[in-house]
């Protein structure tokens, strides 16, 4: 025969039970769509790993894709919530009618290094080279190379080089092949030029202060559907918070980044310590975006790329940039 305490106890286990469908669809879900072998992957399995998702109140579902063009069909046709992309992308998509919105992730940024045994010591040093660069011809970090060059040397660097566009793989194995003169490639794959010998002639970052712009903007984000936010209130912040919960790890425990590791691709530990320094390097200062520095930035872009980079974002639109503390 149940005691009364026993009834109480059977009543209360059935309610719990009974509610726990409905408080864990009370926990709004983040389908992130991202490279397989992306860099992003390092902090996104942190936030997981750590619970850091479900401290500030959501579940992170990470999924995989082939390529950058996937992931943004995948956020476009609502098979997932999230991708990442630099901000000059997102404003143009913004300024072209999607709702997106850009929540900050690393202001990481590249530049172009020569072989260890180069003389050249400037851009124009590099007259009559070749210059292997991944991205294409509307490559920011290639755009605003030759910006500096041409204001602070008065060097065509396009018109007295030629440029050789490729695949960061490729340019990445041509580069420490001794193929080119000076190389630009994706930060990750710079790490590991440099951990294989290759010097930094000129990072972007300091030809972007030449050039008058904050090296505090951070350039890549994640982006959802600011309708997908709206239908989940404060969630903006949240992600923000866990993203940032994983960075303070990352920056504080070694231990952390034994974790993540395996992910890395790095052959060596020359390439797992300047990856790992890089991407510190790369952490925004906690904060809103300076829409001021952020225009600064847009009006170069579009000075050099035209509307072919920047479509009709001729300034920051309106709400792209989420409200964060």
């Amino acid at each position: 025969m149940l005691t009364i305490f026993s009834r109480i106890g059977a009543i209360a286990a059935t309610a719990l039970t009974l509610a726990a469908p409905a408080l864990a669809q009370d926990v709004p879900t983040i389908r992130a769509a991202v490279l397989k072998i992306g860099t992003v992957n390092w902090e996104l399995a942190t936030i997981t790993e750590q619970g850091f998702d479900t401290k500030h109140g959501f579940a992170l579902d990470v999924q995989g894709y082939a390529d950058n063009g996937a992931t943004r069909i995948a956020v476009e046709g609502g098979e997932a919530d999230m991708a990442v992309a630099d901000w000059i992308w997102v404003a143009r998509q913004r300024a072209a009618g999607k709702d997106y919105v850009f929540i900050p992730y690393s202001r990481a940024v590249g530049a172009i290094l020569v072989p260890e045994a180069s003389e050249a010591q400037a851009l124009p040093d590099l007259a009559g080279g070749k210059i292997g660069i991944a991205g294409g011809p509307l490559d920011k970090s290639w755009l605003i190379l030759r910006a500096y060059a041409q204001q602070e040397h008065g060097f065509d660097l396009k018109a007295e080089t030629e440029q050789v566009f490729g695949a960061p793989p490729l340019i990445f194995k041509s580069g420490l092949g001794g193929d080119y003169a000076g190389a630009i490639n994706f930060w990750h794959f710079l790490a590991k030029m440099k951990a294989g010998g290759m010097r930094e002639l000129i990072s972007v970052d300091t030809a972007g202060k030449a050039l008058g712009l904050d090296p505090n903007t951070p350039l890549l984000g994640y982006y959802l559907k600011e309708s997908f936010l709206d239908a989940n209130p404060g969630l903006a912040q949240a992600l923000y918070d866990a993203s940032r919960d994983a960075k303070d790890l990352l920056a504080n425990d070694p231990a952390a980044w034994e974790a993540i590791r395996p992910r890395m691709n790095a052959k060596t530990d020359a390439q797992f310590e300047t990856l790992k320094a890089d991407w510190l390097g790369g952490i925004p200062a906690r904060g809103p975006v300076n829409i001021e520095a952020a225009n600064k930035m847009l009006q170069v872009m579009a000075d050099l790329g035209g509307a072919e980079l920047v479509g009709k974002a001729d300034s920051v639109p309106e709400g792209l940039f989420a409200d964060l503390d």
